[in-house]
């Protein structure tokens, strides 16, 4: 089983075949993402063989405060790129790291204490990762959503104000599509897992010899904890977000 999970660096050329893939299409489309897609690959060559050896090293030397140290990276780290989608929102980065934080901690202080994992860096970081990751795309997707409808419904925001609503109630329609918006990608992947995404913890957990049932329980507990996890996040971010469309006059910007 081992032996025919190994890449070998030949496979791992002929995989830059669907890099090249990407890039003939962004060119032949001139879709303009071809720096983008550069600079992914890159940094995922550069990040993943940094990473990998850092966490070889912390999981060896299981020390409690590299294991926070590690997960206060990865929360910044997703705070840092969930405000690069802010667009301008002011204070995205401290509204960002917020959200992703408090989801994350909650989540993992609550999987600690039922015991569905040890806190051991093993387990700690890589469920950091999950939970962070997800968050942070989420809010990324509030983000968008609010700058979207608050330049599309300018009009009737002003009116709401002008008629006496006071800010969450002129803002309150954007606000829950932005938080729909933020869920709707962990929504629709626990609606199709297993159906059409074959769950990644589950299948390396059989693969691994772990029993089927135990495996299923994990994955239940990885997809429950992501959908409460980019719940709490989305609306931590759209009701820390939202007041920042308006100036101290209470009009909009």
């Amino acid at each position: 089983m081992q032996n025919n999970l190994i890449v070998s660096p030949t496979a791992l050329t002929f995989a830059i075949i669907l890099v090249a893939v990407a890039l003939a299409i962004n060119f032949k489309e001139h879709i303009g993402l071809e720096k983008d897609v550069l600079v992914g690959v890159i940094r995922a060559v550069i990040q993943l063989t940094v990473v990998g050896y850092v966490l070889t090293y912390i999981i060896k030397v299981d020390r409690v405060w590299l294991t926070l140290l590690m997960v206060a990276i990865i929360m910044l780290n997703a705070a840092w790129n969930a405000r690069g989608r802010a667009n301008g929102i002011p204070h995205a980065f401290v509204i960002s790291l917020a959200a992703i934080a408090t989801a994350t901690i909650l989540t993992l202080l609550l999987l600690v204490g039922a015991h569905a994992i040890a806190f051991v860096p093993s387990q700690v970081v890589p469920i950091t990762g999950m939970i962070a990751s997800n968050v942070m795309v989420a809010t990324g997707l509030c983000y968008r959503s609010l700058n979207t409808s608050f330049h599309d419904q300018r009009q009737a925001v002003l009116e709401r104000l002008a008629l006496g609503a006071d800010l969450k109630q002129a803002s309150i329609v954007i606000v829950r599509t932005a938080i729909r918006t933020g869920m709707a990608p962990t929504v629709d992947s626990a609606k199709t897992v297993g159906l059409v995404s074959l769950p990644g913890m589950m299948s390396g957990l059989i693969f691994a010899g772990v029993d089927p049932t135990k495996a299923i329980m994990y994955q239940i507990m990885v997809t429950f904890m992501l959908l409460g996890a980019t719940s709490l996040g989305s609306v931590i971010a759209c009701y820390a977000a939202y007041p920042q469309f308006y100036n101290h006059d209470l009009q909009l910007r």
